[in-house]
């Protein structure tokens, strides 16, 4: 399955710029990195209450993969759409992800393939392998619909 190692590349595809929470990221990460989950769960939990989109992303990814919490799909995809909305690409994707499996939301394809648009407007190779994917199983006319959401669309 093309999305087996999703998780994988999204790991270590979010990469972190020096920022004030700089250091608590860099601490919650090295927590992540060593399995340290319940550790790293707090740390990015703190800083993604602030709205930062890169932990609010490993938060939906913890309880996407159940990482020092019970996996949950519904929580999951709350902290993948608060980063994703604020048009944080690597969200964007994982949120596409959730809406074409329908995990933690109900299975959408125009939703997922506008997230994915929208990721792949931003250089995500996944996301656009993932639209590509599900285009096959779309009517044009979905595909038309999101590709105008993913046209209309504004981080908020």
């Amino acid at each position: 399955h093309m999305f087996k190692n999703l998780a994988a590349v999204i790991v270590l595809s979010l990469v972190f710029s020096g920022s004030a929470s700089a250091d608590a990221y860099n601490n919650a990460y090295d927590d992540y990195q060593a399995g340290n989950y319940k550790d790293a769960l707090t740390g990015f939990k703190a800083l993604a209450e602030t709205g930062d989109v890169r932990a609010q992303t490993y938060v939906g990814l913890m309880y996407d993969l159940g990482q020092g919490v019970s996996q949950d799909y519904g929580q999951s995809v709350n902290w993948y759409r608060k980063a994703a909305e604020q048009g944080y690409g690597y969200a964007q994707n994982y949120l596409g992800y959730m809406c074409q499996e329908g995990k933690g939301i109900a299975q959408d394809y125009v939703q997922a393939y506008m997230w994915y648009s929208l990721a792949a407007a931003g250089g995500d190779t996944v996301a656009i392998a993932g639209r590509d994917f599900i285009a096959k199983d779309m009517t044009p006319a979905q595909i038309a619909e999101a590709q105008s959401l993913a046209r209309d669309w504004e981080p908020s």
